[in-house]
């Protein structure tokens, strides 16, 4: 069985010692950075543009897993590309047609991700899940770090799971907000593969400690 992945929300590192949490990330058992990009938009928040990107992926040494949280994704598509994501995650509620940004982004050279806010349905994935190579699981209302986790994620991991494999899909299931070690052995149960942690992680005494107990 394929160990649970890691992938560090750096929306929680600090920003005024960025490289620093990079490089804890690296030296971690984390598999993944995750980076979150707002546009004050589609979420009522900004977080980071393409400099910051790139300064991380200067130190990163580790794969960026990239959520976008912007209305249009497809625009930016290429810069992502240009700044070194391994995966690019869009949100289906930002795209008309999904379909064609899942191919754009691979077409790109990187994997593409799908991720649904707490009120979509998995079965809108139907027609797509089998182009897709991850589906981001929303188990907060994204926009802002440090929510509350919403209980309903299981069930919704659950059918994401059936979905997966009775299309025969070989997308990976990512978690992603209020993540800790009071609910990650049941989302593994569940049927995840990825977890986003933020807040737990970097406001942790040792992030390092805490990345190692939820891998389990």
């Amino acid at each position: 069985m394929q160990k649970i992945k890691i992938a560090p929300s750096l929306l929680a590192a600090d920003f005024g010692n960025l490289q620093r949490d990079v490089e804890l990330v690296n030296q971690s058992e984390a598999d993944w950075h995750h980076i979150d990009v707002m546009d004050g938009v589609f979420v009522p928040n900004i977080s980071y543009g393409m400099p910051v990107i790139k300064a991380i992926q200067k130190h990163a040494t580790k794969p960026l897993d990239v959520h976008l949280m912007i209305v249009d994704p497809d625009r930016y598509i290429a810069k992502f590309a240009a700044l070194g994501a391994t995966y690019l995650t869009v949100h289906y509620e930002a795209c008309t047609h999904l379909h064609r940004t899942v191919q754009a982004i691979k077409a790109a050279g990187m994997k593409a991700g799908v991720a649904l806010n707490p009120h979509t349905s998995v079965q809108l994935l139907e027609n797509v899940i089998q182009d897709v190579d991850l589906v981001c699981v929303m188990s907060v209302n994204p926009g802002f770090g440090g929510q509350s986790f919403i209980p309903n994620t299981f069930a919704k991991v659950k059918g994401l799971k059936s979905l997966i494999t009775e299309n025969g899909s070989a997308a990976l299931i990512e978690v992603d907000g209020g993540v800790s070690s009071a609910n990650a052995t049941d989302l593994i149960a569940a049927g995840a593969d990825v977890l986003v942690a933020g807040s737990f992680v970097f406001k942790s005494e040792d992030p390092k400690a805490t990345i190692k107990s939820l891998k389990g």
